[in-house]
């Protein structure tokens, strides 16, 4: 269970103080699947890093049974200059695990990364998505009482994306998960209740149905929105106007002719007039 006591956190700004929790409460049941929702900027990001403890609250009280993972998604565990293996060694150590509980880990996060020969390679010239692979498969290799989730992208072909919400089901049997999304689709299939923060307040609803609903309603979207990941619409901008055709038949190549001849003869008196003007009187 995770608990959540008069929570408020803010951060200096030149204009003061930006509050992203004023006195926020709310107690997360141990294995409760919550989907958190919130415009950007709203403060989701704050609140998964506080849950794991990352960050701090300015006031209140955050209080936590069991364990919680770090933040998958925001607060990466790959450090560049070690390479795949190094860094998922360094991860069990600081879970407490010795050597001889290591190689099960490694072997697990090597087969589920499947990143090849650069798992032996420094992270620091993996692309984005071979780290995010890492840190998921690192992540997934522990069991924790929570695991936090903000905003994860699917990655990998069509084979990881399979391993990957295969496990996901076998952790939702024994564990609690907090997730952000702005996907209504992965709440929907993934949560049983929601939490939704705007304007530093942060509510609780007991089904992602109700959070969903009240999101919407904050966002101004509406059921064309479905996808969750729109923002509300702006007005359109009104078409500029068509040209208006030209009347009549097209202009034959005697009458252009013609029409730039007139053109240049205004021109010349144009000339003859400014000369006249600008010469001195005798």
């Amino acid at each position: 269970m995770i608990r959540l006591e008069k929570v408020t956190k803010y951060y200096p700004t030149r204009t003061g103080l930006h509050y992203v929790l004023r006195n926020a409460s709310v107690e997360i049941p141990a294995r409760a699947q919550i989907g958190v929702l919130g415009r950007n900027g709203s403060g989701k990001t704050t609140l998964m890093r506080m849950l794991a403890g990352v960050d701090v609250p300015n006031q209140g009280r955050i209080t936590k049974w069991g364990s919680v993972s770090w933040p998958l998604g925001i607060a990466s565990c790959i450090q560049g200059q070690m390479t795949g293996r190094e860094n998922t060694r360094f991860v069990c150590r600081i879970q407490g695990l010795t050597s001889d509980d290591m190689p099960p880990i490694i072997d697990f996060v090597e087969s589920f990364a499947d990143i090849g020969n650069f798992f032996d390679m420094p992270a620091r010239v993996y692309s984005s998505g071979m780290k995010a692979r890492l840190g998921f498969g690192i992540t997934m290799a522990f069991d924790f009482d929570f695991y936090i989730i903000d905003e994860l992208a699917a990655v990998g072909d069509a084979s990881f994306k399979d391993k990957a919400k295969a496990i996901f089901q076998e952790k939702r049997l024994k564990a609690g998960f907090v997730r952000a999304s702005h996907s209504f689709r992965e709440l929907r299939a993934e949560c049983s209740s929601g939490i939704v923060i705007h304007d530093a307040n942060l509510e609780y609803w007991p089904t992602i149905e109700e959070a969903i609903e009240r999101y919407m309603s904050i966002a101004g979207l509406s059921r064309e929105d479905e996808d969750g990941a729109k923002t509300p619409a702006r007005k359109a901008k009104s078409p500029k106007a068509e040209p208006e055709a030209t009347a009549g038949p097209v202009a034959s190549s005697q009458d252009r002719a013609a029409a730039r001849a007139e053109r240049a003869a205004k021109r010349n008196d144009r000339s003859r007039t400014s000369d006249a003007a600008g010469s001195p009187v005798s």
